[in-house]
């Protein structure tokens, strides 16, 4: 496919980009012209790269607005896993295409996914075009039963990814260090090692989570997972809030990459990560940002979740200067880009094709004295028109095919879910 975007602005300039297969081909002035099969008007639009979800759990958008206001272990015991025992794959299909849906609809063109039935998360995914890193639940509760079957069914679905489209990329999953055996995340290491997997895992949420760790094992987290050689370039952190200076520092040495969750980790209190701590041990190329599930965000807006980051770190730092407009958008694209190991994350001849078109006659962002600004502190996901994922259209006018549907069975699903398990 190749597709023509006149006129649009690209860092402040009206340029013509030019889309072939799944690249971006060519960016010229605009006014110059050359036949494409697709031909998309961005007068008074502009051009920004799609952008990367680092981290969510994609079905529980059948529990938004379920289980709020409670803290995270009680929610996670009382809540959340009672009912997640339960769930189904069509359960997680449906959930997971709703969150496709609402992804493309705020121009989040990649997500980093981690949840139950794997199967059902791949097929929505593969249905709605977007990008997906796609990792199982890991979880052996220390039972060494249970491990051999969760190294099984990992193994199973390594090869089975290998079926599928090439913007779904398969990852590993231990959920977390509370949740998963020594055994089995030595397991993961050499897995990941043996194939080159990213590794994907909640990492120093909570206080909690410390000191059970230095309970369990003499010290704290990413303390132990540096002993046991789990920590590499492929490990995906998410969250890292309750860090030591020497646990930044093993974080930095294994060259770790951290996702960042504001939102969540704001709603349940679990406390802020430490940004500018982070910057001075050099891990900032490093971090993503993410929303984490709907259970405890509640959306996945990832243009909401650059404000909330930006400003979180303003509040509680005391500095109006930490986290600035441009900082909060690479954390969303360009280091996400990096983080995820995919040719995008800029408007540039020779990157992937994932491009979002911002309607700058939205009220939000006139007056227009500078975009990367309005972007982050005014805008939100109803900003964005279009979204193209791998040089293909995903929205155009704000409408995506069938999301109608998405929408009315989505809630059906939820509803049924929830009082199939409450009975």
């Amino acid at each position: 496919m190749s597709i023509l975007i006149k006129n649009v602005q690209v860092e402040g300039r009206e340029k013509n980009i030019y889309i072939e297969g799944n690249e971006i081909a060519a960016i010229s002035e605009a006014g110059s012209s050359k036949e494409t099969e697709f031909v998309i008007d961005g007068k008074r639009k502009a051009a920004i790269p799609g952008l990367f979800n680092g981290h969510t759990h994609a079905a529980m958008t059948l529990l938004r607005g379920y289980a709020d206001d409670m803290p995270l272990h009680e929610w996670l015991s009382t809540k959340i896993w009672p009912l997640e025992a339960r769930i189904t794959e069509e359960d997680v299909y449906w959930g997971s295409k709703l969150a496709c849906l609402e992804m493309i609809k705020s121009g989040t063109t990649f997500f980093n996914d981690m949840y139950w039935h794997w199967e059902g998360s791949a097929r929505a995914v593969a249905e709605s075009g977007i990008r997906a890193m796609l990792s199982a639940v890991f979880i052996d509760g220390f039972d060494a039963e249970k491990a051999k079957e969760q190294i099984k069914r990992n193994e199973a679905l390594y090869a089975e990814s290998k079926k599928l489209p090439k913007k779904i990329v398969f990852a590993l999953g231990p959920h977390a260090i509370y949740t998963v055996s020594e055994e089995s995340l030595c397991w993961v290491r050499d897995f990941s090692e043996k194939h080159d997997l990213l590794v994907h895992i909640h990492l120093s949420e909570t206080e909690e989570e410390v000191e059970e760790c230095k309970n369990r094992y003499g010290m704290r987290p990413v303390e132990f997972l540096d002993r046991i050689g789990f920590l590499s370039s492929r490990t995906i952190a998410c969250h890292c809030i309750h860090l030591s200076r020497k646990e930044m520092e093993l974080l930095k040495k294994n060259e770790v990459k951290i996702v960042h969750n504001p939102t969540s980790s704001m709603k349940l209190a679990a406390g802020g990560m430490p940004y500018e701590e982070l910057k001075k041990a050099g891990l900032y190329p490093n971090i993503a940002l993410g929303t984490d599930g709907c259970a405890s965000n509640n959306n996945l807006d990832m243009i909401e979740e650059m404000k909330v980051a930006s400003l979180f770190h303003k509040a509680f730092s005391g500095d109006p200067t930490s986290m600035p407009a441009h900082e909060a958008f690479e954390l969303a694209t360009r280091n996400a880009a990096k983080v995820f190991r995919l040719n995008s994350g800029a408007i540039a001849e020779g990157k992937l094709a994932d491009i979002a078109l911002l309607d700058l006659t939205k009220v939000e962002l006139v007056p227009n004295h500078n975009l990367t600004s309005n972007i982050v502190y005014a805008a939100n996901g109803s900003c964005v028109d279009t979204v193209i994922c791998d040089g293909e259209i995903l929205m155009a006018g704000r409408k995506v095919k069938g999301e109608e549907r998405i929408k009315e069975k989505t809630q059906e699903v939820a509803y049924e879910f929830v009082d199939r398990n409450s009975s």
